[in-house]
């Protein structure tokens, strides 16, 4: 279990990934994005997650050179958009996204949705793209097992990481003992559920103990879950306080209770049912 922010978990092709990083869905380019991703590498995060329909690739190289941090110190994931799938079409997109970046390569390249028909071709684009060293990892997002099943089937290359909706609501216990089994290193997005957790009566009867917010319980919950995690926020006090969770732990009756909240009750589209 992480014991700071700067710890890590080795994917399975020994990459050495950070188990809490900044996520910047809904992060406005410019000002917004540069400054956000500026804060939370000022305090300590190594590990910034983007994707190329967040529309703020720009903003968050942009962020990542004014922060004055090595590059080969960070750890910077993107995704490739639905429409862009498929093999030549990925290979354009990721070309795409590293120009918009200004980097040289990324560490994380991921699928964003597993689109019929599209992820076994956008995979091996992926597979390309890993062994020419232009990513250090590839993995997938909002997979389910039967997806990863699929693709598993035909692939050269496992995927080292699916990144899914994650949450005391969602605990995803299927998924996680599969990819556990697999290898393949799960990691949230929503760990908060868009903030719809954090009255939850049960966290926050656990964060009063600890003296901690119900948001610091989760992250916490996730990480001993053995749940990569990347919170988002464009405040810095709370991208502060987001990595606050290096001080305590919870117990195993905490993660019980916690464990105990699953409805399997989703805030974003069910991977098996999206339209776009």
């Amino acid at each position: 279990m992480p014991t700071n922010l700067q710890d890590t978990i080795t994917l399975h092709n020994g990459v050495k990934m950070p188990w809490l990083g900044l996520g910047v869905f809904k992060v406005s380019d410019g000002e917004e994005a540069v400054n956000s991703v500026k804060a939370a590498i000022k305090n300590g995060y190594k590990s910034i997650d983007t994707a190329a329909v967040y529309k703020n690739e720009e903003g968050v190289g942009q962020g990542i050179r004014e922060a004055g941090v090595p590059r080969e110190e960070l750890f910077i994931t993107s995704k490739v958009w639905n429409s862009d799938q498929g093999y030549e079409s990925t290979l354009a997109a990721f070309e795409a996204s590293l120009e918009r970046l200004e980097l040289d390569y990324l560490d994380l390249y991921l699928i964003h949705w597993p689109v019929a028909g599209k992820y076994k071709e956008t995979w091996k684009a992926l597979e390309k793209l890993y062994k020419a060293g232009k990513v250090k990892a590839i993995g997938v997002s909002n997979f389910h097992i039967h997806h990863l099943e699929d693709l598993l089937d035909d692939a050269e290359i496992s995927p080292m990481v699916n990144q899914v909706e994650f949450h005391p609501h969602l605990a995803q216990l299927e998924l996680r003992e599969y990819c556990q089994r697999k290898n393949i290193q799960l990691e949230a997005w929503s760990p908060l559920k868009q903030g719809e957790l954090l009255n939850e009566p049960t966290i926050e009867k656990i964060a009063q103990k600890y003296n901690k917010s119900t948001a610091q319980v989760i992250i916490k919950w996730d990480l001993q879950s053995g749940v990569v995690t990347i919170p988002k926020s464009i405040k810095e006090h709370r991208i502060i306080e987001n990595a606050d969770v290096f001080d305590f732990e919870l117990t195993a009756e905490d993660m019980k209770l916690i464990d105990g909240l699953n409805k399997n009750e989703r805030v974003g589209p069910d991977p098996d049912n999206f339209n776009f």
